[in-house]
Order: structure tokens, then sequence, then C-alpha cells
């Protein structure tokens, strides 16, 4: 059998379902291209399959680490978040792709009234496959527990004053160039908002930089 077609035929009903990689996983094993073929009524077969599939979670969906080689930033002592912004929204495009699937740009630096104070969301964006918003906060440092706050209190903004009818609860996305993983799991105990923390690197790592973290990781 030519797998051309087959493979096209999953590509697509990923698509049209945002099934993740077990989802995916599951259909193949179940034989469904084949059954599609063998089934006289197509549209109602894959109507149910889509109904009963299970769809990619915000964890499938959010990356870490992010590569921002495309940027063109070089580090130095005293980048600011705002060269970070700049330099990303310039290339918005290849942001986008780097996020990965879903992303809709809305607006930079939002600005959100609190109780009579003016704050600034970094960077928020609509996602279509999860119907929420994602906020986005970035940090030229390694995480600190702060961050974490910062962040949850603007989602909670968000979820109040922004959410439309029939919006998931929005989602809020941390960036920063380090992460102490024992304190990230201290911070976001008892935060029942969905909140992800992720490394960025400005350039991959070089070819010997990977070999040496595989041979550290070998022992």
């Amino acid at each position: 059998m030519d797998a051309g077609p087959k493979r096209n035929f999953y590509i697509g009903e990923c698509l049209h379902g945002s099934w993740g990689v077990r989802e995916l996983q599951r259909q193949i094993a179940s034989h469904y291209y084949e059954r599609t073929l063998l089934s006289k009524n197509k549209d109602k077969l894959s109507a149910i399959t889509q109904a009963k599939a299970e769809k990619l979670t915000a964890e499938e969906i959010i990356r870490n680490p992010y590569v921002f080689e495309f940027a063109g930033l070089k580090s130095r002592e005293a980048m600011m978040e705002s060269d970070m912004e700049d330099a990303l929204l310039t290339r918005l495009q290849d942001f986008l792709l780097e996020l990965g699937r879903g992303f809709c740009f809305e607006a930079r630096q939002k600005r959100i009234l609190i109780g009579g104070e003016h704050f600034f969301v970094d960077l928020v964006f609509y996602h279509r496959i999860l119907k929420c918003h994602v906020l986005i906060e970035l940090k030229t440092d390694s995480f600190k527990h702060e961050h974490l706050g910062q962040l949850n209190t603007y989602v909670n903004w968000y979820k109040k004053n922004e959410a439309a009818a029939g919006d998931n609860p929005p989602i809020g996305i941390l960036l920063c160039t380090k992460k102490n993983h024992a304190l990230v799991e201290y911070a976001r105990a008892g935060i029942d908002n969905q909140l992800f923390i992720s490394k960025y690197q400005l350039v991959l790592p070089g070819k010997d930089e990977i070999a040496a973290f595989f041979k550290e990781t070998a022992h």
C-alpha cells in the first residue's frame, strides 16, 4: 500500500482534531485509515472519531526550552527585557513558529488596571486550539518565585476581565534563562491557574556542548 495517502490522511485528521502524539498513535493502532476506506459514511465516522478523540493539552503545546536564535541577539551584560521584546516582535513570524501551532498575536505591553494602579503584560496571544488567552512574561535572568506571583496576578485579571463566552481559562508562560526545578515546584504549589515556566536560549548549543552533555548524563 502506498504510504503517501495514509500519511496525508492522518496529517489532515491531526490538524482538524488538534490531536497529540498519543491520540495519533491510538488511531493508527485502531486502523482508523483502513476503517475509513471501508466505511460507507466516511463523514459520520470522522465526526464520531473526532468527538471521542483526546485533544492537545496545554502541557503538550507549551515547549521547554524555546530557542530564539532567529532573533539575532548576542549575549551581553545589560540586555533589557524590552530588547528581547523588540527582537522577537521584529521577527514575529519566526517567533510564532518557535512557540508552536495555534498562537495568534494580540498585544505587546498590554496595560491593565488593578486597584487604581497600571501594570503591563509583556506579550498577549490568543490560542485558537486551546481557545484561551496566553500571557507571556519575559525575564532576562533566572527564575524567581516573585516572577510567578506577578504572572499569576495577570492571569487572574484576564480570567475575570477579558475572557469571552466560550473561552477557557487563560494560561501564563514565564520565559527565563534558567530554572531551579525545586524552586519552581514550591512556587507553583497551591496555584490553580495553568502557569508554565520555560527556559529560552538565544543560540543553539554547539556540537562540543552537546557531546559534553551526553557524556555527563551517561554516568
